[in-house]
């Protein structure tokens, strides 16, 4: 469910005071900076656009040149510490043609102030069968890796701005605009108005950048890769 694409011009710089984070105008001078503290995040992940409810499972396929892309994602009830946070486990599993490419353990957890925030992962990557190392995997607070933030508490309140939704300099450097909060959109698992639609890129790489839509009470229901065209869609959703 993570994002993963930014722009080198754009720096965001974070700070949490008395239990809630404020962001800056982002410059091409600031520098990112996080101050985490576990007080000022609570125990669910329960943000509209973002629910992480345990027990959930979602299904997205896109047509791509390599072939079909088949993603599964299932909200565990495991907990994990990252940074003296408890992080709710998310687990996505992606196939190619029916062959598995990765399995990945993702970690998210949700401040007082309804922000979900992206703690880190671990990747396990896999070409024909075997698996070929743990390139991507990253954890919050280990070699210089920060968190970021993957959606905001109130999305109506922060249209036009940019955020970090995770700082690891050299390995990724995701950055999000909110750009709406008013699409409407269809796909497989249904219709949905007033949802919110961000543009996600990354620094290290200038054109690769991604359109992403949530709607309310499920969370991401389309990918748009603007290099490509490629659209990753939700098929199916089900709640515990």
């Amino acid at each position: 469910m993570k994002a993963r694409l930014g722009d080198p011009a754009v720096i965001v710089t974070l700070g949490l005071l008395a239990g809630c984070s404020r962001a800056s105008e982002p410059t091409a001078e600031s520098v990112y900076t996080v101050d985490l503290k576990p007080d000022d995040f609570v125990g669910a992940v329960d943000n509209p656009y973002f629910p992480l409810t345990p027990g959930a499972t979602y299904v997205y396929e896109a047509t791509t040149g390599e072939g079909l892309e088949h993603t599964e994602i299932e909200i565990l009830s495991d907990t994990r510490q990252v940074m003296g946070i408890t992080a709710t486990v998310v687990r996505d599993t992606v196939t190619l043609d029916g062959q598995l490419i990765e399995d990945t353990y993702d970690w998210y957890a949700q401040d007082t102030s309804g922000r979900v925030w992206y703690l880190g992962e671990d990747v396990s990557n896999y070409e024909n069968g075997q698996s070929v190392g743990k390139a991507g995997s990253s954890e919050d607070g280990v070699d210089g890796a920060l968190p970021g933030i993957i959606m905001l508490g109130d999305p109506s309140s922060h249209v036009g701005e940019t955020y970090r939704q995770e700082y690891h300099q050299g390995h990724a450097e995701d950055m999000a605009d909110l750009v709406g909060v008013n699409e409407s959109l269809t796909v497989s698992h249904g219709s949905f108005t007033d949802v919110v639609k961000t543009l996600d890129y990354t620094p290290p790489e200038p054109d690769a950048r991604e359109e992403k839509y949530y709607a309310g009470g499920i969370g991401l229901i389309k990918t748009v890769d603007l290099t490509t065209s490629e659209a990753d869609l939700l098929l199916r959703y089900s709640a515990p």
